[in-house]
């Protein structure tokens, strides 16, 4: 079994801003520990420290047994690196470097073939059984064979930018859990991965006897999995860390509770100092009429001074105030209406109407014509499809887009793109990106930003829009809580029809209707979520 240890961690970003301060917490044998905080709060960067990649300015991390890691980047991986590259990366260190020197020989004997080559090539390969290749060879063509359906040699050199996201994830994680490291870091396991995969991830994660700390935005996850929750929080002085002992559905109170703690503390600490300096003043007044009182005002001075050197108690922590606003606006009663509408290679003919004020959640498993959908109703003359779709009277379209795919914004910074789109200038443009808390990010460009924070700015083009029908493809994949939770309050009040695509189960809960995109290319309105089918 294994174990982290961190201890007063503390890293600034190249401009000086302290990024975190005094980050301290304990992960132990077995634990399942989730590390939750705003989007850039620096849960990726904690990750990289605890997996070696980056040195804290100060403070220590210490960890007992071998350290597996899933990182941010895998279930996107477009690049042209294959199968066994994929699997290599992130095996223990011992067959990373055994693999690349059978890689580097190989390449030499197939260049060169002298006899040296050749016999570099073989102990290379004796090497590479000693280090344990051959043994995390059976357990990878276990991995495969679960994730792809095929075995380790007949996929090995596939290029890992034909598998879909959820594919990438389910190998990685699977080789994870079968490999010998006692400790895993996983950085937002359950992206890509639709709810059956994300129940899969539950399950594994649950019963593994190994010791995880992950990174997720997922509220069902969270509350299924996690036994501690370690938050990232924004303090004064950088952003240090809470840990909660307890499940995430009593997170949130525990939250408020302390918070409303520290805030009352520290109330009365400012009022005793003010009571304090009142009474030296006074002090001060009479001392100055009568010799006497000169002791007690020297003694209160005295008392204050030390009161001050001891200083206030912790503060609160700094809340996000992420205010998602959506206008909206009245429709026709009949918004949208499909008649025997097939997508091409996707679905069979289907027939459905949405009506104004409507809250339709569109389910299914990857792969089943969900985006298209969206892509279609937004007008993407990409999507081929038979049938016909009608839009209803004042409908107006906006779109929010799961990849955040805009290559219209691309070279653009968020000014640049408010005052193009929305004439909006300097001061009313940092208005409302203040409200979604990407005010900083103002001259940044749109494909520099982090995906919580693109998420939160096509949000933010939502609102200026005015848009009557939201198509949403999965909104709440990058969204930090608070934010997931901003939107969900503006979705409640908002005035319009929304239609979502998600393998969140927390956001669809907010839902009233349900399309279901079958994997047999059936697609059927149901009473209630379904998520396997």
């Amino acid at each position: 079994m294994g174990h982290i240890d961190v201890s007063g961690v503390e890293f600034a970003l190249s401009d000086g801003r302290v990024l975190l301060n005094d980050v301290s917490f304990r992960v132990g044998d077995g634990a399942k520990v989730a590390l939750i905080g705003a989007n850039g709060s620096g849960k990726t960067t904690l990750l990289k420290m605890i997996s070696g990649d980056l040195l804290p300015d100060d403070g220590s991390v210490a960890i007992t047994g071998g350290l597996g890691v899933m990182r941010q980047f895998i279930g996107s991986v477009r690049d042209e690196s294959t199968v066994r590259d994929l699997l290599i990366s992130v095996a223990p260190p011992r067959i990373r470097d055994a693999a690349a020197l059978v890689k580097k020989t190989e390449e030499l004997m197939n260049s060169r073939n002298t006899e040296k080559d050749q016999m570099n090539y073989a102990q290379a390969i004796i090497d590479w059984g000693d280090a344990g290749g051959y043994d995390s060879e059976v357990i990878w063509d276990l991995c495969c064979t679960e994730a792809l359906g095929k075995s380790f040699d007949s996929v090995a050199d596939r290029q890992v930018n034909t598998l879909s996201g959820g594919e990438q994830k389910k190998l990685v994680l699977r080789a994870l859990l079968e490999g010998p490291d006692e400790v895993l870091l996983l950085d937002e396991p359950d992206n890509y991965l639709d709810v059956p995969s994300k129940r899969w991830l539950e399950e594994v994660i649950s019963s593994t006897k190994k010791t995880v700390l992950f990174v997720s935005h997922d509220r069902e996850l969270l509350e299924r999995t996690a036994t501690r929750i370690v938050t990232l929080e924004q303090g004064i002085s950088g952003n240090t860390t809470w840990v909660h002992g307890g499940k995430f559905s009593t997170w949130h109170d525990a939250r408020k509770a302390r918070n409303a703690r520290f805030a009352e503390i520290l109330l009365r600490w400012e009022e005793e100092h003010q009571r304090l300096k009142d009474l030296v003043r006074t002090l001060q007044v009479q001392a100055a009429n009568s010799p006497d009182m000169a002791s007690k005002y020297r003694a209160m001075q005295t008392r204050l001074r030390k009161f001050e050197e001891v200083g206030p108690p912790e503060a609160p922590p700094i809340e996000q105030d992420v205010r998602v606003g959506l206008r909206g606006g009245r429709t026709g009663l009949r918004a949208l209406t499909f008649e025997n509408l097939a997508i091409e290679n996707l679905t069979e003919p289907f027939n459905f109407e949405v009506f104004f004020g409507d809250r339709i959640a569109v389910l299914g498993k990857n792969g089943t014509g969900k985006s298209h959908f969206l892509r279609l109703i937004s007008g993407d003359s990409n999507v081929k499809y038979t049938g016909n779709f009608k839009v209803g009277a004042r409908v107006e379209i906006g779109y929010f887009a799961q990849t955040h795919a805009h290559p219209e914004f691309e070279s653009k910074t968020l000014l640049e793109i408010l005052w193009q789109t929305y004439s909006l200038q300097l001061g009313p443009a940092k208005s409302v990106l203040r409200k979604y808390e990407i005010h900083d990010q103002a001259e940044q460009k749109f494909s520099s930003l982090s995906g919580g924070q693109q998420a939160r700015f096509q949000v933010l083009l939502l609102e200026l829009s005015g848009s009557t029908l939201l198509l949403l493809d999965e909104p709440t994949d990058n969204l930090d809580l608070a934010s997931a939770e901003s939107l969900e309050r503006a979705l409640d009040e908002y005035e319009g029809s929304v239609i979502s695509v998600t393998h969140d189960r927390w956001f669809t809960r907010g839902f009233t209707r349900f399309l279901v995109f079958g994997a047999n290319g059936a697609v059927y309105e149901s009473p209630e979520p379904v998520f396997e089918h």
